[in-house]
């Protein structure tokens, strides 16, 4: 698809997917701005689904917002969009939508200057339901350190503190972001969201977008985009999301790029995500904000050494039925060329399937949804059918 042709149908209408995927929907979700990435799902209190994501016209510029739309259960039409954040200076990505015990909406997102993700910071802020779209209230700097970033849900411990996943850029002075000294952490909250303290995830450099759920009991498994661009990372925690090991290496390929993971079922985990790797291509770019066009002199670190430019297709679903540690099913949700040298999303040279988020459905179905081409947010719904088959092949 061109980005014309994506445009044309960016108007949320659930279609059947083509002949060869005739097993459930598809849409994609109605913008208006020139690029749209960093797609995060939730249901709603009331059942209604919602998507988040930022745009504007380029990663990395001040223009780049948040944005949300809803869709009710049974309709057949994703609905208006609604923008949720604004600010004149930053960067504003990676939304989150959390609804705390007390069935208050919060949305966390980042904002950061220019592409100096080490200058990030992390915001929250209420939402509410206003009829068929999303408002927010006043947002508010939670006091995590400067190069915090978030992108996966959170979750509410056992003793009911939050638990929200972060990775952390851990600046150096002098030298410019590139993602070669990002770690992997923890914040918990003990008074609703009011406060917050970190814990570092052990032996984690290049281990970010940490993605955590639930095993048996107190047991816990997270998953891990790896800048390094070798495979798909997972630490275990044994006392319900306390403390965790060191990430240690799946067999799921990773290309510096994000995942998404959840249960599917009390024994089946599902992740989607791009499996490939570094090994397995020879495309690399500069760092993640070619385009910005922006001097920066500063020397970069030695570090991890990030591996940027490793295509990102195809959009896979891989289902492990031993907490994490193998993933034996894959299924194909859509591929492309993957292509993703440049962030432009108006050339029509991007094509990447990327920053997947899954969402189980009561009815045994999956709701997915990721950025098609930088131009545009995808969302799938695979049938509780096609679930069933995929877990069955997986125990």
């Amino acid at each position: 698809m061109t980005p014309e042709e994506i445009a044309k149908n960016m108007n949320g209408l659930l279609s059947s997917r083509p002949d060869s995927h005739p097993d459930g929907q598809w849409a994609i979700l109605p913008a208006e701005t020139i690029q749209n990435h960093a797609a995060f799902l939730a249901r709603l209190p009331d059942g209604a689904l919602a998507c988040a994501w930022f745009g504007g016209t380029l990663e990395g510029k001040s223009d780049i917002s948040i944005y949300a739309t809803i869709l009710e259960e049974d309709a057949p039409q994703w609905g208006p969009v609604a923008q949720l954040t604004d600010d004149p200076d930053r960067s504003e990505q990676n939304p989150v939508l959390f609804t705390a015990p007390n069935g208050k909406i919060w949305l966390f997102n980042t904002a950061q200057p220019a592409g100096n993700q080490d200058e990030s910071r992390v915001f929250m802020r209420p939402v509410i339901r206003a009829g068929d779209r999303l408002t927010s209230g006043e947002k508010r700097d939670i006091g995590l350190p400067n190069g915090t970033f978030i992108r996966a849900r959170p979750f509410v411990r056992d003793d009911g503190a939050w638990v929200l996943p972060l990775f952390c850029c851990n600046p150096r002075d002098g030298m410019r972001w590139t993602g070669a000294f990002d770690t992997a952490a923890i914040a918990v909250s003990t008074d609703d969201g009011d406060s917050w303290s970190v814990t570092e995830v052990p032996d984690s450099p290049g281990a970010v977008h940490m993605t955590p759920v639930a095993l048996d009991g107190n047991d816990m498994a997270a998953f891990y985009r790896r800048r390094q661009s070798d495979f798909v990372h997972r630490s275990e925690s044994r006392d319900g999301g306390r403390s965790w090991s060191a990430p240690a290496p799946t067999d799921v390929p990773n290309n510096n790029s994000s995942i998404g993971v959840a249960c599917l079922t009390d024994e089946v985990l599902g992740m989607v995500c791009n499996p490939i790797s570094a090994a397995e291509s020879t495309s690399r770019r500069a760092s993640l904000y070619d385009e910005l066009e922006e001097e920066d002199d500063r020397p970069e670190g030695e570090g991890c050494r990030p591996i940027w430019g490793v295509e990102r297709a195809p959009l896979t679903l891989c289902l492990s039925a031993d907490g994490g540690q193998t993933f034996p099913t894959r299924y194909t949700v859509e591929t492309s060329a993957g292509t993703c040298l440049s962030n432009n999303s108006i050339d029509g040279h991007n094509k990447e399937l990327s920053y997947p988020v899954l969402l189980p459905r009561a009815d045994g179905g999956l709701d997915i949804a990721y950025t098609l081409y930088r131009r545009a947010i995808r969302h799938v719904r695979l049938s509780p059918e096609t679930v069933a088959d995929l877990v069955a092949q997986t125990v």
